[in-house]
């Protein structure tokens, strides 16, 4: 029953893979709530945050992560960049994770809806479209090697 699920779910990422993206910038910025202290992050810790195995940040806030869908170009670009996986392998990764009761991140459907859930949601971290706007109630964050 659990190897059926999974090739059900790899099939369905696979297939979602498959649907037109709208955007054709596929570079992306990374941003946080703004009484997350620095203005850096490291691409290892970035990683470990997105994967839930760092829970909070060095002031013990919880960390908050977001992602973009599984259909957005963004989303492609920081799994490759960030976590060196496609997405297939990445939601591989969330089902057996899911499996031992670890919840993956929200999942938002635009860079709007990325930047409202980070503004308002204190610990939050996200990633958007190199290209979007940012308001005052986010700030972008530097990755570093």
């Amino acid at each position: 029953m659990r190897r059926a699920l999974l090739s059900v779910l790899a099939l369905a990422v696979l297939a979602a893979g498959a649907l037109p993206v709208v955007s054709a910038d596929a570079s992306f910025r990374v941003i946080v709530h703004p009484q997350v202290k620095g203005s850096q992050i490291p691409r290892a810790a970035l990683t470990s945050i997105f994967l839930k195995q760092a829970p909070r940040w060095g002031d013990g806030t919880a960390v908050r992560p977001v992602d973009q869908s599984v259909r957005s170009i963004v989303r492609k670009s920081f799994s490759g960049d960030v976590l060196q996986q496609g997405i297939v392998e990445v939601q591989v990764y969330w089902q057996r994770k899911m499996s031992a009761g670890v919840v993956p991140p929200p999942v938002k459907t635009s860079d709007e809806e990325i930047v409202s859930f980070v503004a308002s949601t204190p610990g939050a971290i996200g990633y958007v479209s190199a290209a979007t706007a940012l308001p005052d109630s986010v700030k972008a964050v530097e990755i570093t090697n």
